[in-house]
């Protein structure tokens, strides 16, 4: 009995391709837990898509994924002197954020991020002129910007990756590849025509894997369904049930990620009065799980454990039988499943 992942594969490579045709040279991104598929997965995908270069979130990441991708390895996070040494072939490309990580790395195959309005790291405007003698003695692979997602202000996105670009051409550094994030294709594509003479590499994770929602799926198996009546006492709290019902229980725990959740932007006065009503739920033990049965998400009886959940079902509703699945609503991003199966042949 497991916490599953199902993959309507030839519709989520169909998605697959319909993104690396908007951006061409496009270099997937499998970091973190690989986007909810495991990194093996994925460098196995952007093998299929004939990608030459995989982004990966870290070195660790990179050591990892190397022996499942021949191809190039960009490692996203930006060297720091004096962190500790990961061995990594000479295929892979350091990601890096300043003037002193570019002396640090000689010798190396390197991409340069520079400060975005993200304000997270880069290289400023007022150290391009350095640059210069620093990368004699590196292999560029070219520049990298990191854009946001939102725009709050009203700023343009071609606007800014533009006047890098200026910014950069004015210092005299080459420009024959930019790595960029956060951009829309037709963005990417009016940039293309802006400068003719250098590459554009779209670095693209989560429209590329999970651009469609409908082609994934995760279901929890149910191990066990127990009458309670009301007042009776449950679970590692030993609760009192409030009403007569059911208690379900479903694979999928703490371990799986279940229960864990990014905290989320909310815009609007309606998103953020439900927050403040979830919120206030959550203080009386009744939190909203995210498994669903007869049509609706169902609330967790006690806390998810280890490797399971215990929901809670009123008396009205017909529960499941031990075996069933129950559809759950994960965040691909924080969940790992047990097992993954294809609902469409791999070949």
């Amino acid at each position: 009995m497991a916490l599953t992942l199902y993959v309507d594969t030839a519709r989520w490579r169909a998605h697959q391709h319909t993104v690396v045709e908007q951006f061409p040279g496009l270099v997937p991104v499998c970091k973190g837990n690989g986007y909810g598929f495991g990194h093996e997965r994925l460098a196995d995908e952007a093998t299929r898509l004939k990608s030459d270069m995989l982004a990966v979130g870290t070195t660790y990441e990179a050591a990892r994924t190397k022996d499942f991708f021949s191809g190039d390895l960009l490692v996203l996070t930006p060297y720091r002197l004096g962190e500790e040494p990961v061995p990594l072939p000479d295929r892979a490309i350091r990601s890096v954020s300043s003037v002193e990580g570019v002396r640090g790395l000689v010798g190396a195959r390197v991409v340069i991020e520079v400060m975005s309005s993200m304000r997270r790291h880069g290289v400023a405007e007022d150290d391009l002129g350095k640059l210069h003698a620093a990368i004699d003695d590196v292999r560029l692979e070219g520049f990298a910007i990191h854009l946001p997602l939102d725009r709050a202000d009203g700023s343009d996105a071609v606007e800014e990756v533009f006047s890098w670009m200026e910014r950069l051409r004015t210092a005299r550094l080459p420009l024959h590849t930019m790595f960029v994030s956060h951009l829309k294709a037709t963005e990417q594509a009016a940039l293309q025509q802006q400068f003719p003479q250098t590459r554009f590499r779209a670095r693209i994770g989560t429209r590329l894997w999970l651009g469609d929602h409908d082609a994934t799926e995760y279901r929890g198996a149910v191990l066990d369904v127990t009458r309670i009546a009301k007042g009776e006492r449950y679970g590692y709290r030993q609760e009192k049930a409030a009403a007569d019902g059911h208690l379900v229980v479903v694979a999928g725990g703490t371990s799986h990620g279940v229960g864990l959740e990014a905290p989320k932007a909310l815009h609007g006065l309606m998103p953020r009065a439900k927050g403040v009503a979830r919120a206030g739920l959550a203080t009386v033990n009744r939190n909203l799980s995210p498994f669903v049965w007869a049509g609706k998400q169902r609330w967790f009886a006690e806390p998810p454990h280890m490797q399971v959940s215990i929901l809670f079902l009123p008396g009205d509703v017909a529960p499941p039988a031990v075996g069933d699945e129950l559809v759950a609503h994960l965040r691909h991003t924080t969940t790992q499943f047990d097992r993954l199966v294809d609902r469409a042949p791999t070949a």
